[in-house]
């Protein structure tokens, strides 16, 4: 075979891909604004510009940004089309650090962690004193999840019309929680002025009065309410978190009922952490020290503690029994 004769007809150009090369320069986005993010959808975000209820505009994630987790609560930076109009859509380019976090696990055997809540300043455990019955180990596995995260706990009691609320609030003496009641004629200007000027995670089992107290805090939020079942527990209403404006400033950000607090992330000393005059002692405790005294942990440093300190042990440790036992 004689050799043949190439041109320019025999060069192949792969369509689509241009000659262009490829640079690893980024737009530094410096028009960019500030935003809270206040709902999340099926990647969609709703973004309050400047934190302004009534300025809030869609967004989808920008490229740039991966698979960079975005939830309620979270402060970015968006770009692209602000106006708000239907059917506009704007690009959240930047997330900035969080403050606190409230986090949980399918289960305390799963490792992997959601955020669920980002930069809120409290978390609002709501419990029913009556139909369904209160749960001890929710509000306990509920604080372990607070103190870790950094956010301060507030204990709601529901339905003090239908049994008194003393007897269940003993329960968490020696702790730094903050217990409030409502009933159907009442309460609900002291849960107001708890939460003025603050972002508040409410979170609760179905069926509590959750969605009955935040349509009573924002009375333009509309929050489904559903009923209890027979076998005492709740339906489901509440589907995705949302942060709703308070009537003064604030905001109360409703969370989907939950069924269980996986606690997989949090450790012991996250828990101990949380109190500030037992967080020095455990630093004499050995390696792995679990903190929970004779005879799982001999040598736990808490046992030394005496007077008030000492029932502050007693109360952390009740949290980290709840943390094991799952």
């Amino acid at each position: 075979m004689s050799p043949r004769e190439y041109d320019e007809s025999d060069v192949r150009v792969r369509p689509g891909r241009g000659s262009r090369p490829r640079t690893k320069t980024r737009p530094d986005h410096s028009d960019a604004e500030s935003a809270m993010v206040v709902t999340v959808d099926r990647g969609r975000w709703g973004c309050a510009l400047g934190g302004d209820p009534h300025r809030v505009v869609t967004a989808m994630r920008a490229r740039e940004l991966g698979r960079t987790s975005v939830v309620v609560g979270d402060d970015v930076d968006v770009v692209g089309d602000l106006s708000g109009r239907p059917d506009t859509l704007a690009r959240i380019v930047r997330r900035g650090s969080r403050r606190t976090a409230l986090r949980r696990t399918a289960d305390d055997t799963d490792p992997t962690e959601r955020v669920v809540v980002a930069n809120a300043d409290q978390l609002l455990m709501v419990v029913a004193l009556a139909d369904p019955p209160p749960r001890t180990g929710f509000v306990e596995r509920s604080l372990v999840a607070a103190y870790a995260g950094g956010l301060a706990p507030i204990l709601c009691l529901t339905k003090s019309d239908l049994a008194p609320a003393a007897p269940f609030a003993a329960q968490f003496a020696g702790l730094d929680l903050t217990v409030v009641t409502t009933s159907r004629d009442g309460g609900i200007d002291d849960v107001d002025e708890l939460l003025e000027g603050k972002s508040t995670v409410l979170v609760g089992h179905s069926g509590v009065g959750k969605s009955t107290l935040v349509n009573r805090l924002v009375p333009n939020a509309d929050r489904a309410v559903g009923v209890v079942s027979g076998v005492g527990k709740g339906r489901h209403t509440s589907t995705q978190s949302v942060a709703l404006p308070l009537t003064g400033s604030g905001w109360a950000i409703d969370t989907p009922g939950i069924r269980s607090f996986g606690l997989a992330h949090v450790t012991a000393d996250d828990v101990i952490h949380a109190f500030s005059d037992l967080a020095a002692a455990i630093e004499n405790c050995p390696r792995g020290c679990g903190h929970l005294g004779p005879p799982a942990d001999p040598e736990c440093a808490l046992d030394e503690m005496t007077g008030a300190a000492a029932g502050r042990v007693a109360a952390a440790r009740r949290l980290l029994i709840a943390l094991k036992s799952g």
